[in-house]
């Protein structure tokens, strides 16, 4: 019996390494995702959450009492505990920010917005005209701050 087919031809070509190298730059790939999220994570740690917490609270309960200016729920029970809210967070407004402590204006912004608050704890709007005014009031606190060191 005669092989005609040798078993390995004169003219076969060496095998590629090119499924090698794809393996290889796929690997460093997944490698360098993790290793950058790993860094932006241990940066990101880094950074204090309470500024951005104290303006997140704040924000959600003006948006609050807009609402019920919205839906005409502005009796006192619906209005005073954003109002007592918005107002305790207002005592965290230096301390979250201790870099402007110092600020004049930071200084003026933030006892501005506590005296806001303090005006209508001590007369609660008791009607839908009087809340609007009082968000606009508030927004005017937050605004005179915001346009300074936002």
């Amino acid at each position: 019996m005669n092989d005609t087919q040798p078993d390995t031809p004169a003219s076969a070509k060496p095998a590629s390494n090119a499924s090698k190298y794809l393996f290889m730059v796929i690997l460093g790939l997944v490698l360098g995702a993790i290793a950058t999220v790993m860094v932006v994570r241990a940066i990101e740690s880094r950074s204090d959450p309470f500024p951005d917490a104290v303006m997140n609270v704040q924000q959600w309960h003006l948006g609050k009492l807009r609402g019920n200016v919205d839906a005409n729920r502005c009796g006192a029970t619906d209005t005073l505990p954003h109002v007592r809210a918005l107002r305790e967070m207002a005592n965290d407004l230096d301390p979250a920010f201790p870099d402007l402590r110092d600020d004049a204006r930071f200084s003026k912004a933030s006892s501005s917005m506590r005296a806001t608050l303090d005006t209508a704890l001590a007369t609660p709007p008791l009607n839908c005209a009087g809340v609007e005014k009082l968000v606009a009031d508030i927004g005017g606190a937050c605004k005179a701050c915001h346009q300074d060191f936002r």
